[in-house]
């Protein structure tokens, strides 16, 4: 009789492995909520106050979905996250603590609330540190770094960097304009005067601060990690994928404010206005996902990475 057992290598823990989030129990999910409402607690003004200006600034209605990307990618790693070993690291605790005595600093002395609101980040990435140690960091640093693009920016930094947009975007829909036959167009900073068959067309167009781009530039930035992120590719090429949103706003900006000027001389400046104005806006994400396909999807063609599959040894023992 020929008996033949095969001795196969494996990284798998003994056991019976979590691949739901219902597998770690009441306790923990108790224990998630505790955490959960003491931060809440003291954190909620800062909390509220972000909300407010994700409802009343339409610059950061896109924070609703930072928080759900967040979870996404926790998520994605749940099979590992699920199947740690926690090793509490009270450097995580040295750093909590450092973040709460820091908070009232940050209130009663240098009276930002940019950084009252960015604190709770740091705060978060302690308490992971503390409970679940570096095993745990590996796979949530980017849920909880991620979590930054839903603070919005201290509204006077915010209309100085869109400044050189407006401007930017002026500047090249002049251009375009000018280059039409009847069309005579200057920029003035981020007024754009035209003349159209030798009358003045009044008012003059104005690039306001929800035509910088800055929107777009921070939303499809927010987007941009998660998609570098998510797809599976090298790193060098996620790298680029990121970079790129940024000069694909722009491009996309300045096709929206060449766009707008086309509408008010040749159609009606109502037609650049309130809802068709922030249509026009909404039209231009298909156009940067468009750019950002076809850029991933270049850099696929023209760079292919050589794949080797790794089998496993086997060995077989012969027993008469």
């Amino acid at each position: 009789m020929n008996e033949r057992t095969a001795f196969i290598p494996s990284n798998r823990q003994p056991g019976p492995s979590r691949t739901d989030w219902r597998e770690l129990g009441i306790h923990t999910y108790i224990k998630i909520f505790i955490i959960a409402g003491l931060f809440f607690y003291l954190f909620h003004i800062e909390v509220y106050r972000i909300v407010y200006r994700w409802v009343t600034d339409s610059s950061w209605s896109h924070g609703f979905l930072i928080p759900f990307f967040s979870l996404y990618f926790l998520n994605q790693r749940k099979d590992q996250i699920l199947n740690l070993q926690f090793q509490p690291n009270y450097l995580g605790l040295f750093f909590l603590i450092g973040c709460i005595v820091a908070y009232p600093f940050v209130i009663f002395q240098l009276k930002i609330a940019y950084f009252q609101s960015l604190i709770m980040i740091p705060v978060l990435g302690a308490i992971v540190l503390f409970l679940g140690g570096w095993r745990l960091v590996k796979y949530t640093w980017l849920p909880v770094l991620y979590l930054y693009f839903a603070v919005p920016l201290p509204g006077r930094f915010y209309r100085e960097v869109t400044i050189p947009m407006r401007v930017l975007a002026a500047r090249v829909a002049c251009v375009l304009l000018d280059s039409l036959r009847a069309v005579e167009a200057t920029a003035n900073g981020v007024i754009i005067d035209v003349v159209l068959n030798g009358k003045r067309i009044e008012p003059p167009l104005d690039v306001a601060e929800a035509c910088s781009g800055m929107r777009l530039l921070m939303t499809f930035l927010a987007l941009g990690v998660a998609m570098a992120y998510l797809h599976y590719r090298p790193i060098w090429q996620r790298i680029i994928l990121l970079l790129s949103t940024i000069p694909i706003a722009i491009l996309c900006n300045i096709v929206r404010v060449t766009v707008t000027g086309f509408i008010y001389i040749f159609v009606a400046p109502k037609y650049t206005q309130g809802i068709y104005h922030d249509a026009l806006g909404i039209g231009m994400l298909p156009l940067a996902f468009g750019l950002y396909g076809l850029l991933a999807r270049f850099m696929s063609r023209l760079f292919v990475e050589e794949t080797s599959s790794v089998t496993a040894d086997i060995v077989v023992r012969k027993r008469d």
